[in-house]
């Protein structure tokens, strides 16, 4: 059959599994903690997004346990009709006290979270602005709106500026930004996104989902960051980061909300999040208020792995966060660079042309808050073994 033979001809994965360099799809069969037990090994997990550790928490355990009890194991359908538990709407409560907002929106997924906002408020005539680094659901996000894309390079403010410039003063449009970018870990220039958002009327909705819980004196993303939230009109979070759960909210005005409960496609036509998974991120979030010290850890534990990286001179990029590229250009240097730390115990990311631009293939690293000053001593001392073995340096 003519439209399966793309399927036969894609050998690039089974070329990398025969070398033994194949980082993708690899068994983990415990908690992902500090530590977790991957193909049968303990290793040290460094390539995780549990910022704040919260995924073995005894408190998330105990709240999934208890909400499985009260309302089973899922809701068997969409929000729009049987699916809205009394769990949802405290969430969506308690969400949006704590962004700060008047109401807040669960979906299933981020990944759904940003294609059924972005998809359902801009519409034909209108434009959808974007970083050219965004991540991959605002891109799916913006293809399927009936509005126009455009695309400003990276952090370049005079490049948005003269898209903003050039459109119809009278036009809908909305910026659309990751606040902190997920494979470089640079936290984008959101004051001066901000301003040129006000300048020229466009909305402005930022994608938190590594940043909730991470930046921010309270954890509330990047707009608390820079100390400009009422700048920020639409905030978009996910659970599968700090929050130790799965799915995805946005938080701004009640008649946004409103409007996107009535219009947004992936939100209508998807079965809600499992009582399981709401409950986990409310013990979460519990968490996130009540120990900031968890925050304070995490970014020790970045500071300690990013700074030991350059003075070992791995190139870690524009990294400002608890994510920590270590780039190396080349694809096979990162395939082989990535197995001999996984043969050593040390679970980290390979990033190549499907996540990154040509020619800057990655390592990703991330801390977690309950990772130890010995467990990151170890990984360094073992990229510098490995570093040096593959002479990437001296």
């Amino acid at each position: 059959m003519k439209l399966l033979e793309k399927c036969r001809n894609f050998t690039d994965a089974a070329t990398i599994r025969e070398l033994g360099w194949y980082p993708y799809f690899k068994v983990v069969e415990s908690e992902q903690g500090a530590e977790a037990i991957v193909d049968g090994r303990k290793m040290i997990m460094i390539g995780s997004n549990n910022y704040l550790g919260l995924t073995n928490h005894a408190k998330v355990k105990e709240a999934v346990i208890a909400a499985v009890i009260k309302y089973g194991t899922g809701c068997t359908g969409s929000r729009y009709l049987n699916g809205t538990l009394s769990l949802h709407v405290e969430a969506e409560e308690r969400l949006a006290t704590f962004m700060q907002s008047e109401a807040a929106l669960l979906f299933s997924t981020g990944y759904q979270t940003n294609v059924g906002t972005i998809s359902a408020l801009v519409g034909k005539g209108e434009f959808v602005i974007t970083d050219r680094l965004d991540h991959a659901s605002i891109v799916d996000g913006c293809q399927q709106s009936f509005g126009k894309t455009l695309k400003y390079r990276h952090n370049d403010m005079a490049d948005l500026e003269r898209i903003l410039h050039s459109l119809d003063p009278e036009a809908g449009k909305m910026v659309v930004v990751d606040g902190v970018f997920s494979m470089e870990g640079s936290i984008a220039n959101l004051p001066a996104i901000a301003k040129l958002c006000q300048t020229y009327d466009a909305v402005l909705m930022v994608d938190d989902a590594h940043s909730i819980g991470v930046l921010g004196a309270h954890g509330r993303g990047t707009g608390e960051h820079f100390g400009i939230e009422h700048a920020v009109h639409i905030s978009m979070g996910t659970f599968s980061k700090s929050f130790a759960s799965m799915g995805g909210f946005i938080a701004t005005d009640f008649d946004v909300i409103d409007y996107i409960k009535h219009h947004s496609r992936p939100l209508i036509f998807s079965a809600s999040m499992a009582p399981a998974t709401v409950a986990a991120m409310l013990a979460s979030l519990d968490i996130i208020e009540q120990e900031p010290e968890r925050r304070e850890h995490l970014w020790r534990n970045a500071t300690h792995l990013r700074t030991g990286l350059q003075e070992l001179g791995f190139n870690t990029g524009r990294s400002e966060t608890p994510i920590i590229p270590v780039i190396l250009g080349d694809d096979t240097l990162t395939f082989r660079f990535w197995r001999a730390l996984f043969d050593r115990g040390i679970f980290t990311n390979a990033a190549v042309r499907q996540a990154v631009a040509p020619g800057g293939a990655l390592l990703r690293t991330s801390v977690i808050a309950t990772h130890t000053a010995p467990q990151i001593d170890r990984v360094l001392s073992t990229f510098e073994e490995v570093g040096r073995a593959l002479h990437v340096i001296a």
